[in-house]
C-alpha cells in the first residue's frame, strides 16, 4: 500500500441557545409534536419577512470571540438555494461572501501535545427540518427544527487523523458549553459534525478528492467514520481507482459508508444576497460587552488549577469537564481552603451520583455540605471512612448538616489514648502470630494491624494516633 497522509476539515453546526428561532418568534423547544412550532415566516410563505434574532447575534459574537476570531462590523446574509423536502422556503438563509467572522483558531491537547488548527470561519445560518422515514411504509417531515438558529464553525484542514477530530470536537464543546452559546447535546442534534475527508501520499503537497462525512451525531462514530472512509479512499486509490467527490453518510451498525448525493460546489448552491435582510451591523460597543462576558475558558481553568491549585492534570480536567462541575469545586473552595483534598474529594464521591444534561447539572449533595464534611476530616472529627458513610447520609437532602449527623450516630473519632490502647492491646494479642511476624521484620503487617483496630474501634479511632500505639506496643514501648 501507498503510505497515504489523511486530511480532514470539520464543519461543526451548533445550535445557539434561544427561546425563539433565528427569523421568526417560533418557539425552539426539542421534542414537542411534529409542526407545533411553525408559522408563515420559517415556513417561507409569501408575504412573510424575516427579522434577525438580537440573542442569537448576541450568542454568535461570543461565539467568535471565544475561537479568536475577528469580527466583522458589516456582514450579509444570502441564500444557499437548494431543495429537499424539509426545506420550505427552497432555499437556506445563511452567510457566504461576507460572514460575521473569520480567522480564528483552536488549540487541541493531543496526547499532551498541543495543536492549533486554524477556523476558517465561523457564520450564522438557519436550521432545515427533518425528515422522518418508515412510518408505515411513508417519509413524513417535521419542520419544528426549520429556521433554529445555527452557527458554523468551520477549520481549515488541519486535522490529520480521526483522533485528532475527535479530540478537536470535544474541546470545541467544551468551549461552547462553557461561554453558554450551545448545550453540546449531540443526541438531540444541537451539536452536529460534517468530515471532509481526504487522503494523498505522504509528502504531497497537493490535497486529494474530498468527500464529506454527513451529521455525525458522536465522537465515537466519528472516529470509526473517518477511519472506515480513509481505509475506503485508499484502497480505491492501491487499485489505480479514482476518488468521486460526493457527500457520504455513515452507518454505524455496518460499519460502513454509503454515497448520499455528488458534492455541491459553491455555485451550485446559487448564492445571493438575501433581499429581505438588511446588513448585519455588529458596533464595537456591542462586540466588546459580549467579550466581556466572556468566563475563563476551560483550557485556561486547566492550567490555573494546575498552576495555582496544584491539582494534577487529570483531575483539573475533570473538573472542568462542565462549567456546574467547575462552580461546585470552586463554591467548595469558598469554604474550605484545601484545593487537592476537595478536588479528590468531589471527583471519587461527588461526582459518582451527579448526572448533567446540556447546561444543567444535579449534584448529590451541595457545595457548603462538602466543605463541612471536610472540615471535620481535617480536625481530626472523624475518619475518611466515617466521612463516607456521613455523605451517603446527606445525599438528596441540601438541608442536613454533617456535624448533625456526625452527632446523631455518635462517630466522633476518639482520640483518647488510654481507650485507644486497651483496643490495640486487644488486638495484638488476638493476633499473636503475626505480632511475632511483624517482630521477626515483617513491618508490612502494621496495616494489618492498624485496619483490626479499626474494625474494633467500628471506625472511631483517631487513625494516626492508631498507628502510633500499634507501632509502640509492637516495637515493646
Amino acid at each position: 500500500m501507498t503510505d497515504y497522509e489523511t486530511v480532514i476539515g470539520l464543519e461543526v453546526h451548533a445550535q445557539l441557545l434561544t427561546d425563539s428561532k433565528l427569523f421568526c418568534s417560533c418557539s425552539t423547544r426539542f421534542g414537542d409534536a411534529p409542526n407545533a412550532h411553525v408559522c408563515a415566516t420559517c415556513l417561507g410563505l409569501p408575504g412573510s419577512l424575516p427579522v434577525i434574532n438580537e440573542r442569537a447575534a448576541r450568542l454568535a459574537i461570543r461565539t467568535a470571540l471565544a475561537l479568536g476570531c475577528t469580527i466583522r462590523e458589516r456582514s450579509i446574509f444570502a441564500r444557499k438555494q437548494y431543495f429537499y423536502p424539509d426545506l420550505p422556503k427552497g432555499y437556506q438563509i445563511s452567510q457566504y461572501e461576507e460572514p460575521y467572522s473569520e480567522f480564528g483558531h483552536l488549540d487541541v491537547d493531543i496526547g499532551g501535545t498541543v495543536r492549533r488548527v486554524g477556523i476558517r470561519r465561523v457564520h450564522m445560518e438557519e436550521d432545515a427540518g427533518k425528515s422522518v422515514h418508515g412510518r408505515g411504509g411513508d417519509s413524513q417531515v417535521d419542520l419544528n427544527r426549520a429556521g433554529t438558529p445555527l452557527c458554523e464553525i468551520v477549520s481549515d484542514p488541519d486535522l490529520r487523523s480521526s483522533e485528532e477530530a475527535a479530540a478537536y470536537l470535544r474541546s470545541l464543546r467544551d468551549i461552547l458549553i462553557f461561554v453558554g452559546v450551545n448545550d453540546g447535546n449531540l443526541e438531540e442534534g444541537s451539536f452536529r459534525c460534517d468530515a471532509n475527508v481526504s487522503i494523498r501520499p505522504r509528502g504531497q503537497k497537493e490535497y486529494g478528492t474530498r468527500t464529506e462525512l454527513k451529521n455525525i451525531n458522536s465522537f465515537r462514530f466519528v472516529q470509526r467514520a473517518i477511519d472506515v472512509e480513509v481505509a475506503r479512499q485508499a484502497a480505491i486509490l492501491d487499485a489505480g481507482g479514482r476518488i468521486v467527490q460526493e457527500t457520504r453518510s455513515f452507518d454505524p451498525d455496518t460499519g460502513k459508508t454509503a454515497p448520499l448525493r455528488s458534492k455541491e460546489e459553491a455555485h451550485d448552491y446559487r448564492y445571493f444576497p438575501d433581499p429581505d435582510l438588511p446588513p448585519l451591523v455588529l458596533t464595537k460597543a456591542l462586540v466588546e460587552e459580549e467579550r466581556r462576558s466572556l468566563p475563563e475558558l476551560p483550557e485556561a481553568l486547566r492550567e490555573r488549577f494546575a498552576r495555582e491549585l496544584g491539582l494534577s492534570a487529570t483531575t483539573a480536567a475533570t473538573l472542568t469537564q462542565h462549567p456546574e462541575i467547575t462552580r461546585f469545586f470552586q463554591e467548595t473552595l469558598k469554604a474550605f481552603a484545601h484545593p487537592v483534598k476537595a478536588a479528590n474529594w468531589i471527583q471519587t464521591e461527588v461526582l459518582r451520583e451527579t448526572k448533567t444534561h446540556g447546561l444543567k447539572a444535579t449534584f448529590p449533595v451541595t457545595p457548603a455540605q462538602v466543605a463541612e464534611l471536610l472540615t471535620l476530616v481535617e480536625k481530626g472529627d472523624i475518619s475518611g471512612k466515617q466521612a463516607k458513610e456521613v455523605h451517603l447520609a446527606l445525599v438528596g437532602d441540601p438541608s442536613k448538616r454533617p456535624e448533625a449527623i456526625v452527632a446523631e450516630r455518635g462517630m466522633k473519632v476518639v482520640s483518647d489514648e488510654g481507650a485507644l490502647r486497651a483496643a490495640c492491646e486487644k488486638v495484638i494479642a488476638a493476633n499473636a502470630k503475626q505480632a511475632a511476624e511483624y517482630r521477626s521484620g515483617k513491618k508490612g503487617l502494621l496495616g494489618y494491624f492498624v485496619g483490626q483496630v479499626m474494625k474494633e474501634t467500628k471506625g472511631s479511632g483517631n487513625p494516626k494516633l492508631v498507628s502510633e500505639l500499634v507501632t509502640r506496643l509492637l516495637d515493646g514501648n
